[in-house]
């Protein structure tokens, strides 16, 4: 009986340990990885790190290194466009013709204001090879003041110096830009060049009916009961004209006497020439509002006998935009930074 039920030692042996060796073998396969690559999981995962904060700190280093190279460069540009003036040399020794340019319009700020102007004015008469000086003028007009500035000085100039200086008319040389063209010993034109406009004005514009039509209250508030009597949205009376008109003949007789002063007994007066009119080239001749049809190369090769020209006109460079820029923009922070700030009781 029990022979028939208990089974032999081998054939316990393999029902025991057939289901048994499936599992331990999964067990240490299950095991064996994770305990094997755990280290060199770590470590990859540890040089990838390093090497992300490395190319990290790479990229960090370019591009403060082309920030640095991008500073340097600008401010090389910087020094270099602050050195050329945009006029020609400053001392030439050989015999030549100094031209300074008068384009556009002439006010503060321009490239025909009376700062630059004057300045490569006094470029060309300082120069020794300068054998004169020639304004090559090319302008409507502008500021009275500028001109005012411009004029005096070529005549303080001229005395100091003992250099004749021409003025050369390209298409227009009206208003300010004749009140100029007069400190010149003479006025070179072409025959269509459009010459005089000796007169002044004060332009604006006035809504007050257009106000009233729309119902549309002005409130302005003055200390001065003359205040605002240039405000185009209020009525201006007419002692305020006057008072503008006023202003007005007295800066126009200042123009009558500066160009009567410059063209002398050339000059043919009629009642029209100081009437703000202006006239071609050839009719300014005939009035002695100019003296001879011309242009550049013909006062130089002519006149001036040097027909080598050199450019002394001064320009406001890309460095000084640049500068100008960087103080407006630092000026306007400061006000803003002081506006900021908490008001004192």
């Amino acid at each position: 009986m029990t022979d028939s039920h208990t089974p032999s030692g081998p054939d316990t042996e393999n029902m025991h340990a057939a289901p048994v060796e499936p599992a331990q073998t999964a067990a240490k396969k299950g095991a064996n990885p994770d305990a094997g690559n755990a280290p060199g999981w770590e470590r990859a995962t540890l040089e990838k790190l390093a090497m992300a904060a490395l190319t990290e700190q790479r990229q960090a280093r370019r591009w403060r290194n082309g920030i640095r190279l991008g500073w340097l460069v600008f401010l090389v540009l910087l020094v270099w466009f602050g050195m050329e003036r945009g006029g020609g040399s400053a001392d030439i020794s050989t015999p030549h013709t100094a031209v300074v340019k008068i384009q556009g319009e002439i006010a503060s700020g321009s490239e025909a204001s009376a700062e630059l102007v004057v300045a490569a004015m006094h470029s060309a008469f300082e120069d020794k090879g300068a054998q004169a000086v020639v304004l090559l003028i090319n302008s409507p007009g502008g500021s009275p003041v500028q001109a005012g500035i411009i004029n005096d000085e070529i005549r303080r100039l001229k005395a100091q110096y003992k250099k004749p200086i021409y003025a050369v008319v390209e298409e227009t040389c009206a208003s300010a830009a004749y009140y100029i063209a007069v400190g010149a010993d003479q006025i070179f034109v072409d025959k269509a060049s459009v010459v005089g406009s000796i007169g002044v004005l004060m332009d604006g514009f006035g809504f007050t009916g257009l106000m009233d039509k729309l119902g549309v209250e002005r409130r302005l508030m003055t200390a001065g009961e003359n205040k605002g009597f240039m405000d185009p949205f209020s009525p201006q009376t007419e002692k305020q004209r006057a008072f503008a008109q006023g202003m007005l003949d007295q800066i126009h007789q200042q123009f009558i006497a500066v160009v009567k002063a410059g063209r002398g007994t050339r000059l043919k007066e009629t009642p029209e020439i100081f009437s703000g009119l202006f006239w071609t080239g050839q009719q300014a001749v005939d009035m002695g509002l100019a003296d001879h049809l011309g242009n550049l190369d013909y006062v130089a090769r002519e006149i001036v006998k040097a027909e080598d020209l050199v450019d002394y006109t001064r320009k406001d460079n890309v460095a000084e935009r640049l500068v100008k820029r960087f103080g407006a923009s630092m000026g306007e922070g400061a006000v803003r930074a002081i506006r900021s700030l908490p008001a004192l009781h």
